[in-house]
């Protein structure tokens, strides 16, 4: 009988542990099991019969090769963490000279890929985007000398980068906001989230950010920093809204991809987002076990999940299923609102089934919360950005306090 007893204490301990971490079905599963990742070697590439140096060896460099073709014309080739991969190659480098000298650097992929990213320098301190007159059919002209300048597909944000700037931004929030490691990667880099919640937590409902599931897609990154910025203003809108809805972000959501400067996948290879269901990579498995916790730890529910990325212009990818949601008319009156709000501004929406296992799909398949894929696109100006992500941060604390 004591036995039988011992059995069944430890299958309910067991099915509580794995409640957290319960399949979500999708119609597409993807195989997101570890897959090998090609390693950069980390070196400096020397050219001292021209004077000319160039270095993938910082935190988000890609840089696989460089190659003389006279002595002021180099040829970098760029190779993906591994394959299949997306269309969109990233590279960052550092190049300087021992003299001052004007070079043209040619970007070169392996065969079936074409350049994405316009150049973006950085040189004491701020980034630059290229012209076409300094860029133009994968050609990039350049004027080096001893002070070395990182050419990039898009501003590095490595770990370091945005975890100071977190720190930065709670420094006085310390009494609402935490930031707190949940986990750890595949590399062993810390997995962090911010939790922000203002007054009683029991049964608050829940909002989640999450962003850098990809890891050039840093005009997402720059929205989700804009959007949070917002809704940790100290004014009236910003208190009442965190007094009803507690606040899970996930600043960083590929860390080790960041880092390494990964075209797309983590440090398993893979695609985070279409890890939604099974959870093989720890980045998620850290994420879906935390929010799920926090629910059932405090009687709460998820209404809200926006997964902020970056494309080739600026869209909302939405769920087509809207009436079985928490809030089945939120979309309407956050777009109009939008819209309303924002000069010049129209909402460019794209409804579908999540037939893969994506974070939106999640949010709505898991838990009947609204689930939004925040796009915005690579060349939007970065002014135009914060605006968008400031405003559709207070209209959606307008909305939801409604």
């Amino acid at each position: 009988m004591l036995r039988i007893r011992i059995v069944i204490i430890f299958l309910c301990y067991l099915l509580i542990g794995c409640a957290t971490t319960n399949k979500v079905f999708f119609e597409d599963p993807v195989n997101t099991k570890n897959k090998s990742i090609s390693v950069q070697e980390k070196k400096v590439f020397s050219f001292d019969e021209s004077g000319v140096y160039f270095s993938n060896d910082f935190q988000g460099a890609r840089l696989n090769g460089v190659n003389k073709e006279n002595d002021s014309t180099f040829i970098l080739s760029f190779n993906p963490e591994n394959e299949p991969i997306n269309l969109s190659p990233f590279y960052a480098f550092k190049v300087w000279s021992k003299s001052p000298k004007n070079i043209n650097v040619k970007f070169s992929y392996p065969p079936g890929y074409s350049h994405r990213y316009i150049p973006k320098i950085l040189f004491e301190g701020n980034w630059k985007i290229t012209d076409s007159l300094s860029f133009n059919e994968n050609v990039l002209k350049l004027n080096v000398n001893e002070n070395s300048k990182i050419v990039s597909g898009q501003e590095l944000k490595t770990s370091n980068l945005v975890y100071s700037w977190v720190n930065n931004l709670i420094k006085n929030k310390k009494n609402y906001v935490s930031f707190k490691e949940i986990g750890k990667t595949k590399l062993k880099r810390p997995f962090m989230v911010i939790d922000i919640n203002k007054g009683e937590i029991e049964k608050k409902s829940i909002v989640v950010l999450i962003t850098r599931q990809h890891p050039p897609e840093v005009t997402g990154y720059f929205a989700f920093q804009s959007f949070l910025s917002t809704i940790l203003e100290e004014n009236d809108l910003s208190s009442r809204f965190l007094e009803k809805f507690r606040i899970l972000a996930f600043p960083l959501m590929n860390p080790d991809g960041v880092d390494l400067g990964h075209w797309r996948h983590n440090a398993g290879g893979v695609d985070l987002n279409r890890d939604w269901s099974v959870y093989n990579q720890k980045e998620i498995k850290n994420t879906v076990d935390f929010i799920s916790k926090a629910i059932k730890k405090h009687n709460s529910k998820l209404v809200l999940g926006l997964d902020f990325h970056s494309t080739y212009y600026d869209v909302f990818y939405t769920n087509q299923e809207r009436a079985s949601t928490s809030m089945p008319n939120f979309l309407d009156q956050w777009f109009s609102c939008l819209e309303k709000t924002i000069p010049d501004y129209k909402v460019n929406e794209k409804s579908s089934k999540s037939k893969q296992p994506v974070s939106k799909g999640w949010f709505i398949n898991a838990h009947k919360a609204v689930g939004i894929t925040y796009e915005i696109g690579d060349n939007t100006p970065r002014e135009r950005i914060k605006l968008i992500g400031k405003k559709s941060a207070t209209s959606m604390m307008k909305v939801m306090l409604d």
